[in-house]
């Protein structure tokens, strides 16, 4: 990626455009409370994980400030600004909230220090591209990208910007996950050997039935750079009745391939990164991947149903992937095992929760591998402050010290799930050049690793101009 700020600009037609935004002055404007010495926060997507993880995330950070929100639909955006106004007003603090419909023209503000990206899968690497270049710091939801090419874009451009950035892996400030990874890279159950990842699995299903796009809804935009598509109830996300929107069903988007490859990254993302933290393999990848999965002969839904993938790295580890494994991370070394979890902890509703001894966040082949405290010259890893992800980002911006997780970091384990996804799609065993970020020998495969991008969006026709 070699595109500036004025390439991007240009490319979207907003080079010089004159862009309305209110004046951000909270009601105390002392001490600590001046707004100058507030990180001034555009949150893009207004949808389920925004409202329910993100936005109340950001909102309790007392060194941050919320003063813009962007979604395509009309109802959320207005949802979110008397959410966020309602919440400064509790606390006693007079915020007038802007609204977009297109975060390009929130991005050109220089009143914005950083945002914070809720969108679907296929909208995920080009906000984030688009936001390094305007020189804004980024919090992203997981998985980082759709593509093994848009992954790299982004963290090579987060990386050559000089941008703080963090993604929506939380567990990794859950202290639960560090320890066990604490444990297994200071060889409490001896050399690793296999680590066992069980991941939930989606339906298929979803009406095919086309209705007329909701009137607050810029489905064209939304649609981005992935093909036309017909209009459905099942496709974006739910409407509610009488012109309202609806926050608690899981949208359609999360089981339709072109905007999202299903289980493999949605929750793979966040499982495989832990697997990554706790092997040492944060900068790499696996070397071989064999996995086969069901897939949906007819519906609207089409990412994978029931799955199971084999990776090998270079370290002689093997990492399996399984939707019959309990919900979590199982390290299993010469000398003992370590099973990590979320235990009963949901984000959302749709959250599954480990039944029986698999509800325990945190187990061990034998109590001494846990109990046992780290030497002052072993391995400590990164603790996020009181475990808060958010506040790790806030403290990251603050101190321009790496957050627990970096662009890079994201990548890799994100595509380690795509290299998993590619291996079902394809049914066969492949062979991956981690450096190169190659397949060996596999035209078919590799040309996998990007997507066709309808202009005018998608990080290709960024670059172009």
């Amino acid at each position: 990626m070699h595109s500036t700020r004025r390439d991007f600009l240009r490319v979207s037609g907003l080079a010089g455009a004159a862009i309305g935004f209110p004046t951000i002055i909270p009601s105390r404007v002392l001490g600590a409370d001046a707004p100058s010495k507030k990180i001034n926060i555009l949150q893009i997507g207004c949808g389920r994980i925004g409202r329910d993880m993100d936005m109340p995330g950001i909102l309790k950070q007392g060194a941050a400030r919320m003063v813009a929100v962007c979604d395509l639909d009309a109802l959320r955006v207005a949802d979110a600004k008397l959410m966020v106004e309602g919440h400064y007003k509790k606390n006693n603090i007079d915020l007038t909230v802007a609204t977009y419909g297109d975060y390009r023209e929130a991005l050109q503000h220089k009143d914005i220090d950083a945002v914070a990206v809720s969108t679907p899968d296929h909208w995920r690497a080009e906000p984030v591209i688009a936001a390094a270049l305007a020189g804004k710091d980024v919090y992203v939801q997981k998985p980082l990208s759709m593509t093994l090419k848009e992954g790299r874009a982004v963290s090579d451009v987060v990386k050559a910007q000089n941008r703080i950035f963090q993604i929506g892996s939380q567990q990794r400030s859950g202290a639960q996950f560090r320890i066990a990874c604490e444990m297994v890279r200071n060889g409490r159950i001896g050399k690793l050997q296999t680590v066992r990842i069980g991941l939930p699995s989606d339906p298929s299903g979803g009406s095919t039935e086309v209705i007329p796009v909701p009137a607050h809804f810029n489905y064209a935009m939304w649609m981005g750079w992935t093909p036309e598509a017909p209009y459905t109830k099942d496709r974006t996300h739910p409407q509610g009745p009488n012109n309202t929107t609806s926050y608690k069903e899981r949208p359609g988007w999360l089981r339709i391939e072109d905007y999202c490859l299903g289980m493999i990254t949605g929750w793979g993302a966040h499982h495989v990164d832990i697997a990554h933290w706790g092997m040492d393999t944060e900068h790499t990848g696996p070397i071989t991947i064999e996995g086969k999965a069901e897939f949906p002969k007819s519906g609207l839904w089409t990412v994978h149903g029931p799955y199971h993938i084999e990776m090998s790295y270079a370290n002689g580890t093997t990492v399996i992937i399984d939707h019959t494994f309990p919900n979590g991370v199982r390290f299993e070394g010469s000398d003992g095992w370590i099973f990590v979890t979320r235990g009963a902890e949901r984000v959302t509703a749709s959250d599954p929760i480990p039944k029986g001894k698999a509800a325990n966040s945190l187990q061990a082949s034998k109590p001494e591998i846990l109990s046992t405290p780290l030497g002052e010259k072993e391995i400590h890893l990164h603790e996020s402050p009181n475990g808060d992800h958010h506040l790790d980002w806030v403290t990251a911006m603050q101190t321009r010290k790496p957050a627990v997780t970096t662009a890079e970091i994201a990548h890799r384990s994100t595509s380690a799930c795509i290299l998993g996804w590619t291996s079902m799609k394809l049914g066969r065993k492949l062979t991956w050049n981690p450096e190169k970020e190659e397949f060996v020998g596999d035209d078919t495969a590799n040309s996998m690793r990007s997507r066709p991008q309808r202009a005018p969006y998608g990080i290709d026709n960024m670059k172009k101009g």
